[in-house]
């Protein structure tokens, strides 16, 4: 059965072209092979593709506005990308177009190209999950829509395009290596979201932690779930159920932190002294609780700025013919580790913030 919308990437795997080719026929261009456009042109009558005008011809002149493109179930970064873009953008005559959307809509491509047409954008800015969606990503190439992505990640080996890496990797190791530090061999770790690389990144820098220091990383100490405080409460509570429970617990981020420390002085366990919890990103949620939560402070508001500014720096050398592959920008960002209370005995408040 046919879906209810055929979207051009359905017809482009149809007719076994790229998203392009399809883009060039339905501008009717003419630097289409006569048999390709017969391929593509059968296409989409048999799926009965209804291209948007608005998505037609994306080249077009000078634009001084730009997209942030995301889907992410965290409100407080999500806001403040959007304030930091903003500044940039007011700062260097920008307007900035905010499009949250789903990154599992099938249709996200035709979305993505029709708001760019619509908005007459230069380019866009686009954060995790989309950003670390490879079929996203290589339909807005094939359609030469210039875009930034920010991603968890030190680097990326051969990547050629704009990208801003958060070394989410490394951050998390520190943030198991003090732990261990205060005493800690029994780290347990709440994950994120399958799809964000972020949890993955995460998980990778605590696993390592473990074994640089000669720790068995304990399977049933590792519980997937999603970046929510709701989350947070079962995963503690399922630790908390062990025979052997974990006296330390490292969470993918500080709402999911927040919730295992609302389960933990549920059961009447005192944090830190009997078991110490750290969370990520260093959000309100780490600063609202009691007592306050040990975490990885990530600059998302600096962050969003310079992403801001190097991409319209990139696109201004695009557009003047200066572009050239080593000056395409490659941004690195690390969390700094900030200690507080949650995870720090009596005694060892030197270093709090």
């Amino acid at each position: 059965m046919l879906k209810s919308k055929a979207t051009i990437k359905d017809v482009a795997e149809l007719a076994g072209v790229s998203i392009k080719t399809v883009s060039r026929v339905t501008n009717q261009e003419g630097s289409v092979r006569k048999e390709t456009l017969q391929r593509v042109t059968q296409a989409i009558e048999q799926l009965n593709y209804q291209p948007n005008t608005a998505a037609r011809n994306l080249a077009g002149r000078k634009s001084y506005a730009l997209g942030y493109v995301y889907d992410n179930p965290n409100a407080y970064y999500v806001l403040d990308m959007q304030n930091g873009i903003l500044e940039e953008c007011r700062e260097r005559g920008y307007e900035l177009v905010i499009h949250p959307c789903s990154a599992t809509n099938e249709s996200i491509i035709d979305e993505l190209a029709t708001m760019v047409k619509k908005s007459q954008l230069a380019g866009l800015i686009i954060s995790p999950p989309l950003s670390e969606m490879p079929d996203v990503l290589t339909g807005l190439d094939q359609l030469n829509i210039p875009y930034i992505r920010v991603i968890s990640a030190s680097h990326v080996d051969g990547d050629t395009s704009p990208c801003v890496y958060i070394n989410d990797r490394d951050a998390a190791y520190e943030i198991t290596e003090h732990l261990i530090q205060q005493g800690h061999e029994k780290i347990a770790f709440l994950r994120g979201d399958e799809c964000h690389r972020s949890s993955h990144e995460r998980k990778i820098g605590y696993l390592e932690a473990l074994r640089n220091y000669g720790l068995m990383a304990d399977e049933s100490y590792q519980i997937d779930g999603s970046y929510s405080f709701e989350f947070g409460v079962a995963g503690a509570k399922q630790l908390l159920a062990l025979q052997d429970p974990p006296t330390s617990i490292f969470s993918c981020n500080d709402e999911i932190a927040a919730g295992a420390l609302f389960a933990v002085r549920l059961a009447g366990l005192d944090v830190p002294s009997q078991i110490a919890i750290a969370g990520f990103e260093d959000s309100p949620f780490s600063r609202q609780t009691w007592p306050k939560l040990t975490t990885a402070a990530q600059p998302t508001i600096s962050i969003a700025r310079k992403t801001t500014a190097s991409f319209i720096k990139y696109l201004a050398n695009q557009q003047s013919g200066k572009a050239k592959l080593d000056a395409v920008p490659h941004l690195q960002f690390k969390p700094q580790l900030v200690l507080r209370e949650s995870t720090l005995l009596d005694g060892d408040n030197s270093n709090v913030e």
